[in-house]
């Protein structure tokens, strides 16, 4: 997570489940993969391309009741998304281009996941109303935790911070698909109830982070009324 200044001043705290130590180790962990993968002249728009039919063929795993594929896939899928960033600096730097490119894919097939879920439990579940709305409950908070994340930041202010980023989220879908793939079926309902709770908790810290910058930047800016007077 970033620990830029905002705007205000004020400094978003790294309240993630997953400290800065973890994910710096995971990207020094695919180091050696993003050096071949330069050498050898990939793009990184490739490999947004390539996690996203990866994650494609995870919900189909999922909608066909192979969650344990389906949690395979949708790792190395998700695992890209880390590499495709990691590939951009190591050539350079990204585009826009790219970067939009990357945010857009990585809504598509957290929304495509979701939908094979869904159809998943249409299927197995004598009665899905329960496990369908807290599908949509997570998939809402998830995509409301990106939405605020750029909102503000279009507002120049910083809101990364969170219990639940998305790389949190997707590591517990797939243990919760692991386990569920392994015969107890409780644990994908289970992760998705967490997602769900651990997203919306994530849209109310940035909300709150964002007003406190807010509040802060408006008292830097704002004129002093005695002053105004002195002067006029």
């Amino acid at each position: 997570m970033s620990a830029e200044p905002a705007p205000g001043g004020a400094t978003p705290r790294g309240d993630s489940l997953l400290s800065e130590r973890l994910k710096l180790a995971g990207r020094a962990a695919l180091a050696p993969l993003i050096n071949v993968l330069a050498a050898a002249g990939v793009t990184p728009n490739s490999i947004t391309v390539a996690g996203l039919l990866l994650v494609i063929a995870a919900s189909l795993l999922i909608w066909q009741h192979f969650l344990l594929a389906g949690a395979i896939f949708l790792a190395i899928g998700a695992g890209l998304d880390a590499v495709d960033g990691g590939l951009a600096r190591a050539q350079g730097g990204g585009t826009p281009f790219g970067g939009f490119l990357d945010s857009t894919l990585d809504r598509t097939g957290e929304a495509i996941v979701y939908v094979g879920i869904v159809a998943y439990w249409l299927e197995a579940s004598a009665q899905p109303f329960v496990p369908v709305m807290v599908a949509v409950l997570a998939l809402s908070g998830s995509f409301l935790v990106s939405y605020s994340r750029a909102r503000a930041e279009a507002a120049g202010f910083a809101a990364s911070n969170g219990l639940a980023p998305r790389t949190e989220r997707l590591l517990i879908l797939v243990a919760g698909l692991v386990i569920a793939g392994l015969g107890y079926h409780l644990a994908l309902p289970l992760a998705m109830l967490i997602i769900a709770a651990l997203a919306w908790i994530t849209v109310a810290q940035r909300i709150w982070s964002v007003s406190k910058q807010a509040a802060a930047s408006a008292t830097t800016t704002s004129p002093d009324p005695e002053a105004l007077t002195e002067e006029n």
